[in-house]
């Protein structure tokens, strides 16, 4: 039988391990680059903690799910042989349905078409026995798939999909069902890690029925299945699944008992029944004949020496609280996702800086985001910013408006294209820092639905400062509900709310005001508004006074009671100065005014008086106008994704 070695030097290179940050793909390429140096993983996150060590030259940092980025990698590297064990959705915490999707089978179908024309020596993909959901014995590669999960539909998916392109495209291609993979550089949180853990402090963990069963596979052997997979494919197994087990039955009684002789401990177990995904069937084993026969695969390492050479190498590691943090520190917070909506109108510069301030935030509280960039026609080169972030990460969308529709817009058509549970909205110019999001995500999981950011101070001359103060207490004085002072459009707004806020047809829209209405529960976090951190200010005194205009007309009518008032008041005024001119030409002849100057006092004065109301009554029938013509609130011109900008014809009328 070849060795290791063997096998390794014989594979055609390059050699390209997709998903080489994982526990399968960490441990192949480790093993690849033992005896080659034309081997190269990829990885997303950073840091990828099982890779330290290795050399930079051979890893790859990308997102394979944006387009131009796989079609880069395959330039770059050239492969031959492709070992693909990305996977996503194997985990609890992984319930993005959508992402399982688009990571298992999308994803496998576009590398697919793309290898076919790249002259393939063999592509071997990591598929999983969860295919076969829960059927009660140990299956062969030729019953029917029984699915319990999106994961495990996903799984299915591809390998019907690799049996497509490997018996009628004539495609090298294999899936390698995995069964219960152990071994070192596997996450804390699995069930061997923690019987290593526990059992070299002399102790168990409690243990679930002791009948239950699964097929415990090495890390080692599941690592030379991909090498005898790619030197083992013929003609009439391009295609095919093999199942990648021990081939044994291996009880939760048999690991307690391996356990006790590898960590010499004498006192027995505690067994109790728990209902656990994990350990759910009775006897589960795999069926490897098929992989024996074509392959020349089977496992050679027993439980226990596995279990052993698993303890040895958690023995071996310097940090042991780095390895249980590392393994979960991409767990990220699903129930807490945001969609930051980003405003753009001649932003370019301050555009990457947003971004990068937003991912670090995002990374280091540990929660799902997206970020969307609306550029509201800035005349820049903002969309080609926006396109190349988009292709570099998969998180960031834009949209590209087809003339300027101004910022509450922008916010709307951000937030109608949001996917997560909650929406922060934030100005392009960096004056609303991305950094609050923080607090504002802590006030949200105290059960408040909007957060707000309330400007205890701001950058700004004195006299802007002084107008901006008295604009909020004049408005809230005059609106007719309670609308928080210094509060801008800055603020955390729940998936609910942001569901009513899209349910308001109004083409004068006010969001801040409109944020009040809605209601729910909503709390400030004060903070000091700095300066735009590039550029000039967009806004003038004529914009604020639109601004101010906009939000009293909006929601208030003390103007107009205002106008009833000082009518009525004239109308008495006027109708008891005619009677004293009366009173005083009769009584008083000499009394009476005789000139011209009166009359025209009079006159301005009241004309004024007529023009001003009217004019506050235009303002009210202009608004009246715009809701009746029912415009749309926005148009978009380009979509931004993965670093595409594909034209739309998208008409939003609320």
């Amino acid at each position: 039988m070849a060795s290791i070695e063997e096998k390794v030097k014989k594979i055609q290179g390059p050699i390209l391990v997709l998903g080489a940050s994982g526990f399968i793909g960490a441990n192949l390429l480790r093993t690849l680059l033992k005896y080659r140096s034309d081997c190269y993983g990829t990885y997303f996150h950073a840091p990828a903690w099982r890779l330290e060590g290795l050399p930079s030259k051979n890893l790859i940092q990308t997102d394979l799910l944006v387009d131009s980025n796989l079609d880069a990698l395959l330039d770059q590297v050239h492969p031959k042989t492709v070992f693909n064990s990305v996977a996503y959705g194997a985990y609890s915490f992984e319930t993005d349905s959508s992402l399982i999707y688009r990571t298992n089978f999308n994803l496998t179908e576009k590398l697919l078409r793309r290898l076919e024309k790249r002259g393939l020596s063999a592509y071997i993909h990591a598929g999983s026995s969860s295919e076969y959901g829960d059927h009660a014995s140990g299956p062969v590669e030729e019953e029917l798939p029984a699915p319990n999960s999106d994961y495990a539909v996903s799984k299915v998916a591809c390998a019907n999909l690799i049996q497509y392109y490997g018996k009628k495209k004539k495609v090298p291609c294999a899936n390698l069902r995995l069964y219960s993979v152990y071994g070192p550089l596997e996450d804390s949180s699995r069930f061997i890690p923690n019987i290593v853990a526990r059992g070299l402090e002399g102790q168990y963990p409690p243990l679930v029925d002791p009948s239950v069963s699964r097929d415990f596979v090495y890390i080692d052997d599941v690592s030379e299945s991909f090498l005898d997979a790619a030197l083992g494919l013929q003609p009439s197994t391009y295609g095919d699944s093999f199942n990648i087990g021990s081939g044994k039955k291996t009880t939760i009684s048999d690991v307690a008992k391996a356990a006790a002789e590898v960590f010499n401990i004498k006192e027995a177990p505690a067994f109790k029944s728990m209902p656990n995904r994990q350990w759910d069937i009775s006897d589960w084993y795999a069926d490897t004949k098929k992989a024996k026969k074509f392959l020349g695969w089977e496992a050679r390492t027993s439980f226990k020496d596995g279990l052993l050479s698993t303890s040895e190498w958690f023995k071996g590691l310097e940090d042991k609280e780095k390895y249980r943090k590392a393994s979960k520190q991409f767990e990220l917070d699903t129930k807490h996702s945001v969609t930051a909506v980003i405003a753009c109108y001649k932003d370019n510069q301050a555009i990457p800086v947003m971004y990068e301030r937003l991912k670090v935030t995002f990374e280091k509280m540990k929660i799902d985001y997206e970020i969307i960039f609306v550029n509201d026609n800035s005349p820049d080169n903002s969309e080609s910013i926006i396109a190349d972030l988009s292709r570099k990460d998969r998180r960031v969308v834009g949209i590209s408006h087809s003339r300027n529709f101004g910022s509450q817009a922008a916010f709307r058509s951000g937030m109608e294209m949001a996917t997560k549970n909650s929406c922060v909205l934030l100005d392009g110019d960096l004056q609303d820092p991305p950094e609050l999001i923080e607090k504002f995500v802590e006030k949200w999981r105290e059960g408040f639905d909007v957060v707000y950011g309330r400007r205890t101070k701001r950058q700004a001359p004195f006299y802007m400062q002084l107008a901006y103060k008295l604009f909020y207490r004049i408005f809230q004085y005059f609106s007719y509900l309670p609308i928080p002072r210094d509060a801008g459009d800055f603020s955390l707004i729940d998936q609910r709310v942001v569901r009513a806020i899209l349910q308001f047809p109004e083409r004068d829209f006010f969001l801040r005001g409109v944020r009040a209405y809605v209601g729910f529960n909503q709390e400030g976090v004060d903070y000091a508004r700095p300066e735009r951190a590039f550029g000039r200010s967009t806004n003038n005194l004529f914009k604020n006074l639109d601004w101010a205009k906009k939000g009293i007309l909006s929601y208030s009518y003390t103007p107009l009671t205002i106008l009833s008032f000082a009518g009525s008041i004239s109308f008495l005024f006027g109708v008891a100065l005619a009677g004293l001119q009366v009173i005083l030409r009769i009584l008083l002849p000499d009394l009476a005014p005789k000139g011209a100057t009166t009359v025209l006092i009079a006159i301005l004065l009241f004309g004024s008086a007529n023009l001003f109301a009217l004019a506050i009554l235009g303002e009210y029938i202009a608004k009246i106008f715009e809701e009746v013509k029912q415009r749309p609130h926005f148009v978009r011109r380009n979509i931004i994704k993965g670093g595409e900008i594909r034209a739309v014809n998208d008409v939003k009328n609320g």
